[in-house]
């Protein structure tokens, strides 16, 4: 038989850990294992399928033509595959893989089988479809793009998923069992066989519509190298972590009985009870509400009776959510104690930036305690009291010290490293803004630069006009890509800023930074022109960026019939507004797409029209172009042979044995290294070691 040149592949299996731990964690588990194999190779039209031997062999599963077949066993239709074949192909680095979530397949596929699963050989249909815009589910994406009937995903699968995928709780209806088989349900799981088979159909056939613009070589290896850092996985303090949960989970117990004994209430956790407490006891603002930054602001005054504040206090420990963390550090660390999987490429659709998963990296608190190492070695003695007595409550501190749970494998040290102010840098050098750049290449500080250009005096961080550098942090912060009253309100927490003075303080840095405001105008004008214009590939727009090396190209193509704006950043890399139109009328022409997002705050994600303005297009540009930069020090990095085991925003963490001393250095002049498509962009790194990780 000849070989295949692709294999589309989709697994069904069962485990007892829930797949929101990752799939790392859920095929870890001893009773993982696959159910259903279907794969489809590009030289035959049909799909195949197969029950792995094992599962087909167990009691329960007995199935029509298995060695130990008994009279009673159910009969299904369409296994028409063979499991030696497929794992021939498996093996076989010179046959493509695809996978709709490719991660899943593979990772279970090398639990399941030992197979090495090289993730070169591999290619992801979901990271192809984030690369158009598209939804991230498989049904999502074969709906937007109209497949036939037969290629679209069936809607059995959820409850399918919960049957057969899932422990079942034990009832006397069902004989006490925790798990259902296929003999339990034949009818049941020969639907699961179809589902399983459709889902392939349905993957191949957003394959092949999308085709034409596959990621390009460097994507791929960019993925790859993604695969490597998610199987490589970061270690986890298991010791440390376990203490810090089992203390929390005592001290909530103690702080809600305290709660109780000064409220008399039965439930002080309860808004119903606790809102009628407060106005009895002279705090009425607050039965509008206690949400976290309302208890916050309460705190922050004087608060005449004692136990109001120490409620409010509770409170406020209990709504620490920082230790959910830990939890799920616990819930998804694997055998070898790491946590493996926690960063998703494409998350973030156009931009291209990574998304966190399990522990969300991205989102971790930042460590501002003071005495860090101290507070650290108390946690990990299990001295909480002095820990309590030193730092006050301890779910603060836990809070601050989630980083601080991921240490270097044995041996080794962490070394970290980052850009400084990337996205600053990136914009100051698309739009040619001259004194930004000077401020950089001359290791200037940019927020004292901008609030001196701003209130025309000059500013000192520890001298003359001091003060003035956080209005031009926030100014800075809030302002880059179109952001006005609001965008300041939103950035400045502490309200440090008089709201009065906002309006003027927007004007000043628009009127210091024209050539930024110009490049709003400049991407919007350049987008709706090749919209309206159809602008093909071959013939796009170009906006020439400020050193002239690098251009910035808009275009549009059909994608399933569908016209969509393309935006060729300068590394070569396009991003996608998928139906892209432009609608005139109102105050003016208005650039629309459609993406996910909520038609308001209560609502879940959902497929619709979005509006895509200046500051909007600048802002996904910039971030795009700083996503490729820390893409180009990752790849550098990995063929140097450094091990990244997790990165964050523009941050990379690396395990670097202790016997290279000279690791940082050598990291941290990478990072300041110019880029090849980026002629003119100052880059710098922040690079550091340390024995646990943390900020610097």
């Amino acid at each position: 038989m000849t070989k295949p040149e692709f294999v589309g592949i989709d697994l069904e299996t069962f485990s007892s850990v829930d797949i929101d731990r990752g799939a790392y964690a859920y095929a870890d588990s001893p009773d993982f294992e696959i159910l259903i194999v279907s794969y489809a190779r590009s030289d035959r039209d049909d799909v195949l399928t197969f029950l792995p031997r094992r599962f087909a062999r167990r009691p329960g599963v007995i199935v029509s033509g298995s060695p130990l077949l008994i009279d009673d066993s159910p009969v299904f239709t369409g296994l028409d595959g063979d499991e030696d074949e497929f794992l021939e192909l498996l093996k076989d680095d010179s046959v493509i893989k695809t996978a709709y979530n490719a991660n899943f397949e593979r990772t279970c596929c090398r639990r399941y089988y030992g197979v090495d699963c090289n993730p070169d050989a591999w290619r992801c249909t979901a990271v192809l479809a984030a690369t158009l815009g598209l939804p991230p589910s498989l049904a999502g994406v074969a709906k937007v793009l109209g497949l036939p009937e037969d290629k679209q995903k069936l809607k059995t699968g959820r409850s399918l998923i919960q049957y057969f995928s899932k422990p079942c709780a034990p009832t006397a209806k069902n004989g006490g069992r925790t798990r259902n088989m296929p003999r339990d349900d034949p009818a049941k799981f020969q639907l699961y066989i179809d589902y399983n088979k459709q889902d392939v159909r349905a993957e191949q056939g957003i394959l092949k519509e999308l085709a034409p613009f596959r990621p390009n070589e460097k994507e791929q290896r960019l993925w790859t190298v993604d695969q490597i850092i998610n199987d490589r996985g970061v270690r986890v303090d298991l010791d440390y972590v376990t203490g810090i949960t089992a203390h929390d989970d005592a001290r909530q117990i103690e702080l809600i009985e305290e709660s109780r004994g000064i409220t008399g209430l039965q439930n002080p956790n309860s808004l119903a009870q606790l809102k009628p407490w407060l106005a009895a006891h002279g705090a009425p603002e607050l039965s509008e509400s206690l949400s976290k930054d309302a208890v916050a602001e309460a705190l922050s005054r004087d608060i005449e009776d004692p136990d109001v504040r120490r409620v409010l206090e509770i409170r406020q420990a209990l709504g620490k959510t920082s230790t959910s963390k830990y939890t799920a550090m616990l819930e998804s660390v694997c055998a070898d104690e790491r946590l493996h999987g926690m960063l998703q490429f494409y998350g973030a659709n156009r931009t291209g930036r990574w998304a966190g998963r399990i522990v969300q990296l991205q989102n971790l608190p930042q460590n501002h305690v003071e005495g860090l190492d101290l507070a650290r070695q108390l946690v990990a003695e299990k001295d909480f009291e002095g820990l309590e007595m030193l730092y006050g409550e301890p779910a603060q501190i836990f809070s601050e010290l989630v980083r601080t749970a991921l240490i270097p494998s044995e041996g080794c040290r962490f070394v970290v490293s980052d850009f400084s102010a990337i996205e600053a840098r990136v914009i100051a050098w698309l739009a040619g803004e001259d004194w930004r750049l000077d401020v950089f290449k001359n290791g200037g500080d940019i927020y004292c630069a901008s609030a001196s250009r701003m209130f025309g005096v000059p500013v000192e961080k520890h001298g003359p006009n001091a003060h003035l550098r956080q209005r031009g942090k926030v100014a800075e912060l809030a302002l880059g890509y179109g952001g006005g009253v609001g965008a300041m309100k939103a950035m400045d927490k502490a309200g440090m800023i008089p709201e009065e003075e906002l309006p003027k303080i927007v004007k000043q840095w628009r009127a210091a930074s024209p050539k930024i405001v110009r490049l709003w105008r400049t991407f919007e004008a350049a987008a709706i022109r090749a919209v309206e214009e159809r602008r093909p590939e071959r013939s796009p727009v170009r906006v020439t960026v400020a050193s002239g090396a690098a251009k910035i190209e808009f275009y549009t193509a059909l994608v399933c019939d569908t016209r969509c704006l393309f935006i060729r950043l300068p590394s070569g890399r396009p991003i996608c507004y998928w139906g892209a139109t432009v609608d005139r009328g109102g105050e003016g022409d208005a650039l629309k797409y459609w993406g996910l997002g909520k038609k308001n705050s209560k609502q879940t994600s959902t497929w619709l029209q979005l509006d895509a303005y200046g500051g909007k297009i600048t802002e996904n540009i910039i971030q795009a172009t700083a996503r490729d930069c820390l893409a180009e020090k990752m790849l550098q990095v990995s063929d140097m042979g450094y091990r990244i085991v997790a990165h964050v925003h523009d941050e990379m963490i690396i395990d670097a044995p202790k016997s290279d001393a000279d690791a940082a250095q050598t990291v941290d002049a990478v990072m300041a290294e110019p880029i090849s498509w980026a002629h003119g962009l100052p880059l710098k790194g922040g690079t550091y070691e340390c024995e646990y990780y943390k900020k610097d």
